[in-house]
């Protein structure tokens, strides 16, 4: 098949190589424009446009979908499918009948669940256990179109949203790879289950804001959520620090450290640990960032920083 390919993050690099390995055509792809990065801001490309240019590939950089000369060029380009994966534009409604077999997305969840642009970290934060990957067709409404195929997850209870996000990419290209064969045969996607609709909006820096009043389950499953980014972050007498990974402590494990009388955020280190209390249970801090140095062992933070006794995140 002759492919318009829309990506931009890494996430949605291996669908790109995996449709080039199944032998078709990716005529062109669209991606974001070049962005600054990094701590000078130099101006640098997506990874999905680093790799098509890699390969060749003309690659298309619209700041909107709905750009005329964008709209002109994939109605020029007249491709059998256009596929799109975590590309972050909204295809206009002019733009999704020219493919002659449509526009086909890749989202990292069980549709209906988590329709939006941050469905790994949303199901993460919720303390869900299941995820998956959604193959559908796009209609005006956002992630509300017509499935093709969808293929559950689980969620290990220690991965992060950036962890889990690798795993399900490869999952996805696979699967896209499929759906592309099932359109060909002549596939017809069914309706998307009603109800049991959540939404996963964009994260931003206040998401990853503690509260240690939370249970420290739910504290767990924030950080792992936000982790890597924009990152879990409380403060300690007015510096900001950020916080890595957490282990749950278990019913023994509060009684045996002493963390069973820990107030919400109040710390507790020792020479191999550091712990705090939170709303309910406890939680050992096995990373955590001091503002402007690298992520560090919680423990070895806590030697460094000499706490006074009963001191707590705020």
């Amino acid at each position: 098949m002759r492919l318009l390919f829309a990506g931009t993050p890494a996430a949605a690099v291996p669908s790109l190589l995996a449709l080039l390995e199944a032998g078709h055509d990716v005529a062109t792809v669209v991606t974001n424009p070049d962005a600054p990065t990094g701590r000078g801001r130099v101006m640098a490309g997506s990874p999905v446009a680093a790799e098509a240019r890699a390969r060749g590939i003309e690659v298309l950089q619209p700041a909107r979908a709905r750009e005329d000369w964008f709209v002109d060029a994939v109605t020029h380009l007249e491709p059998d499918v256009a596929v799109v994966v975590a590309w972050g534009c909204l295809v206009p409604d002019r733009l999704l009948t020219v493919p002659t077999h449509g526009w086909i997305n890749l989202h990292f969840s069980l549709l209906p669940a988590w329709r939006g642009a941050a469905p790994v970290q949303r199901a993460i934060m919720a303390g869900e256990q299941t995820t998956g990957v959604t193959t559908f067709e796009l209609v005006h409404e956002l992630d509300a179109g017509p499935i093709y195929r969808q293929e559950p997850v689980p969620i290990d209870p220690d991965e992060t949203a950036g962890e889990l996000l690798q795993r399900l990419a490869v999952l996805g290209a696979s699967a896209l790879v499929e759906t592309l064969t099932d359109v060909a045969a002549g596939a017809v996607p069914q309706p998307q289950p009603d109800g049991d609709v959540s939404l996963a909006p964009k994260l931003g820096p206040t998401d990853g804001h503690i509260d240690w009043a939370m249970s420290a389950a739910a504290i767990h499953d924030l950080i792992r959520g936000v982790t890597p980014a924009p990152g879990a972050w409380t403060t300690l007498e007015g510096e900001r620090l950020k916080v890595g990974r957490t282990q749950l402590l278990d019913a023994n494990e509060l009684v045996a450290t002493g963390a069973v009388d820990l107030e919400p955020g109040e710390l507790l280190a020792t020479r191999h640990e550091l712990l705090a209390g939170t709303g309910a249970g406890g939680l050992r801090l096995t990373q955590v960032q001091p503002s402007g140095k690298p992520m560090m062992d919680g423990s070895g933070w806590a030697r460094g920083a000499r706490l006074r006794p009963g001191a707590r995140y705020e």
